[in-house]
């Protein structure tokens, strides 16, 4: 009978940085490159072993996340093995992992639900250290969380945003580890010492009690680390997984030009448009005598007469401009909104 490993999905967050999108969905539902940011973070669980049977642990928000996200796993990934417990307090990392403690027996995965990368979890089947973190070098750790290694490269402990530079492993939001209890009974360590930072517990502060109680802990290097937490990050993201997956040869459209990468769902209608670069469009958009660039449209959004660049636009929305040669317009635009720069409505037969 194979060993049953449990990954954990934190997703509960207000998402405040990526607003007026998460007022009308959860952060991970927001789309990028042709899919959502919850496509592109459970991809890399392909490359689980066999050996592992596994059930999936999404903590999702009240309102929104409970009532969104387990359809969507359930249309998109019925296979899937899934429970969804809620937060109801946002009282951080800590506090999420520890209300699937009923289900942590054994080995499991924590990822954070913004935290895209290219791992490989192979290896995961001989593993044999207590705790893995995956990080990735970066220039200045200072405004990260790292790992700090000994001379043999064990992980001797977290820091949170260090004032030095001399440990730049930034952890990337993704860990393993061999016993889910030992994770939960440190989290109860952590809350009955009061351990927190603007009253949240996080997740470094159990992993460090986990460490002082002699876990072994290592690091698995990541080559691409994207996040999607914010407005600007989700465009550049959406860009990176252009350059990498966008089909080559891209839908052709009357009298439009498109100049790739770019994601155009089947369904979409355009004519007279120049699309791209680095461009996604939803199901059902419609995109008439218009520019656009280094933006993602969502789902049943029309676009007449705009030039746009650096654009997240949500699902039906209407964007009516003075013309495709104006000077682009840079607009962060929720679900259902409406905006009338200038412009003549579409005729008819439009």
């Amino acid at each position: 009978m194979n060993e049953t490993l449990k990954i954990v999905i934190p997703m509960a967050g207000w998402g405040t940085r990526m607003r007026p999108h998460t007022w009308s969905k959860p952060k991970p539902l927001v789309p990028l490159a042709g899919k959502t940011a919850l496509d592109y973070l459970l991809e890399p669980f392909q490359t689980l072993p066999d050996s592992f049977d596994v059930e999936y642990l999404f903590i999702v928000g009240p309102y929104l996340g409970e009532t969104q996200i387990p359809p969507y796993i359930a249309r998109h990934y019925p296979q899937f093995r899934a429970r969804y417990p809620v937060q109801h307090e946002m009282k951080g990392q800590s506090h999420a992992i520890y209300l699937t403690r009923e289900w942590l027996r054994g080995p499991m995965v924590m990822i954070f639900s913004d935290t895209l990368i290219d791992a490989d979890f192979a290896f995961l089947a001989e593993e044999k250290s207590d705790i893995v973190a995956w990080v990735k070098p970066v220039p200045d750790p200072r405004r990260f969380g790292v790992a700090v290694t000994d001379s043999s490269g064990r992980v001797s402990r977290l820091v949170e945003k260090p004032d030095t530079m001399e440990n730049n492993l930034a952890v990337v939001g993704c860990y393993y580890f061999r016993e889910g209890e030992a994770l939960i009974s440190a989290i109860e360590e952590q809350i009955r010492r009061d351990v927190q930072l603007k009253n949240e517990y996080f997740l470094a502060d159990a992993i460090n009690i986990m460490l002082e109680r002699g876990a072994s802990m290592r690091v698995e290097r990541v080559n691409q680390w994207l996040d999607a937490g914010t407005i600007d990050a989700a465009l550049e993201t959406n860009a990176v997984l252009l350059d990498r997956f966008a089909e080559e040869t891209p839908p052709a459209f009357p009298n439009t030009t498109i100049l790739p990468p770019v994601a155009i769902h089947p369904s979409a209608l355009i004519e007279n448009a120049v699309i791209g670069p680095h461009v996604s469009i939803g199901a059902n958009c419609e995109i008439r005598d218009s520019r656009i660039e280094e933006s993602i449209l969502g789902e049943g959004t029309r676009v007449y007469a705009a030039a746009l660049t650096h654009s997240l636009v949500g699902a039906n929305a209407e964007i009516r401009g003075r013309g495709a040669e104006e000077p682009p317009l840079s607009l962060n635009v929720g679900d259902s909104s409406r905006i009338r720069v200038g412009g003549e409505p579409p005729s008819a037969s439009t």
